[in-house]
């Protein structure tokens, strides 16, 4: 239940685990020397498949960053949480007073999502609305050369780490993102279309409880 909350904070935003660039270089400059950006690394350098960084202006391609940046930390957290819901770890206690967590635990997550009653829904999603209005309000916005969106919940002060540690950080960061982002896609491909993913698809916790 929790998990496919953050599955549906991907499509917006999400609270995040590692640092953002702090770099306010030229945008332009930036656009084209994608190979010098964190996350470009082997074995995909200068990651763009769609073409994204010649889309638009300096403003659009920071946009097009701070997005995928925030999307790949909800698919991290989604990913996570839909493994450990799908292992049978829960929270001790009711979720509502009709609703046990343990009583969830040995469904689907997606399925789980769907017993959450409204009033916890709501509150899961004002959450992550309420995080994307921090992310969205502080200091100097990044599609106008300010810093990407930093962490939220809990905030961690990355400041006294070094240029290149934190470069490193953020690769590994975006490129464990995108990972997670197909994966997560895929998860719940298998549950809504029983095998299109056909290294899951024998995997019954992929499917509908």
């Amino acid at each position: 239940m929790k998990i496919a909350a953050t599955v549906l904070a991907i499509a917006g935003s999400a609270a995040a685990f590692a640092p953002s660039s702090n770099s306010k270089a030229s945008l332009t400059t930036s656009r084209v020397a994608l190979d010098e950006l964190p996350g470009s690394s082997l074995p995909v350098p200068k990651f763009d498949p769609l073409g994204l960084a010649s889309v638009g202006s300096d403003e659009t391609f920071r946009w097009f960053q701070a997005a995928e940046q925030k999307n790949g930390r909800a698919a991290m957290v989604a990913v996570t949480g839909y493994i450990v819901q799908a292992a049978g770890i829960h929270f001790p206690g009711m979720l509502s007073k009709d609703v046990s967590f343990e009583s969830l635990s040995g469904l689907n997550p997606i399925d789980q999502w769907a017993l959450v009653p409204d009033a916890g829904k709501a509150q899961i999603l004002a959450t992550c609305f309420i995080a994307e209005l921090v992310t969205e309000s502080k200091g100097t916005h990044y599609m106008k050369g300010g810093d990407l969106p930093g962490m939220v919940f809990p905030a961690i002060d990355f400041s006294g780490v070094d240029a290149a540690t934190l470069k490193k950080k953020r690769t590994s960061e975006l490129n464990n993102g995108r990972l997670a982002m197909i994966a997560i896609i895929g998860f719940i491909s298998e549950y809504n279309i029983p095998g299109a993913v056909p290294a899951i698809s024998g995997i019954p916790i992929f499917h509908s409880s």
